[in-house]
């Protein structure tokens, strides 16, 4: 375990009360790194179905009663809902998914930047918590060249544990993306 990874364990974005400012900071640097390499060379409908076949497979493997959700914009390319996921995670979905569109960057990131220096970015007046929510699970696909083109959302789970599902498998998609190209 790295110093960074070691830091941020104790860093519950869930959690009420003062946390520590220098594994929220590892986390952040985690998350920024993870999007940073989690970039692919292309992306289309059959990767969609793919990468969302991915993490229903993982989910099911684990029980996880979530949403799963990957869209361009107003367009689904690919949703379901695993048992026990309810409507509210759809709610979540686009709410996650408009956030981490509109800022280009996963939506627990947006969340975990505005609790630098204290606060919450939902403290801010014109963060519109009925359109967004800077809460984890929302992640931009993005093409290397091109910048963000869909974005990949998981919600039933805590924001943290969602985040880590889709970075799973984006990590798995992305090796068996560059094997099959190799």
């Amino acid at each position: 375990m790295t110093e960074n990874q070691s830091s941020e364990v104790g860093f519950d974005p869930d959690a009420s009360g003062e946390q520590s400012q220098p594994a929220l900071e590892a986390l952040i640097g985690r998350i920024e790194e993870e999007t940073r390499k989690l970039q692919l060379a292309k992306f289309g409908q059959e990767d969609a179905l793919a990468l969302g076949l991915l993490i229903v497979e993982l989910a099911t493997e684990r029980d996880m009663p979530v949403a799963v959700d990957i869209r361009r914009g107003t367009h689904v390319l690919f949703h379901v809902s695993l048992p026990g996921a309810t409507l509210d995670n759809d709610f979540w979905v686009e709410k996650k998914a408009r956030t981490a569109e509109r800022y280009g960057v996963p939506s627990l990131l947006v969340g975990l930047r505005g609790r630098l220096g204290g606060g919450r970015m939902e403290d801010n007046a014109w963060f519109d918590e009925s359109a967004y929510a800077a809460h984890g699970g929302a992640f931009p696909i993005i093409v290397r060249g091109t910048g963000p083109v869909a974005v990949v959302t998981v919600s039933g789970l805590p924001q943290k544990a969602d985040h880590e599902l889709v970075v799973e498998a984006l990590t798995k998609f992305t090796r068996r993306k560059k094997k099959a190209a190799a």
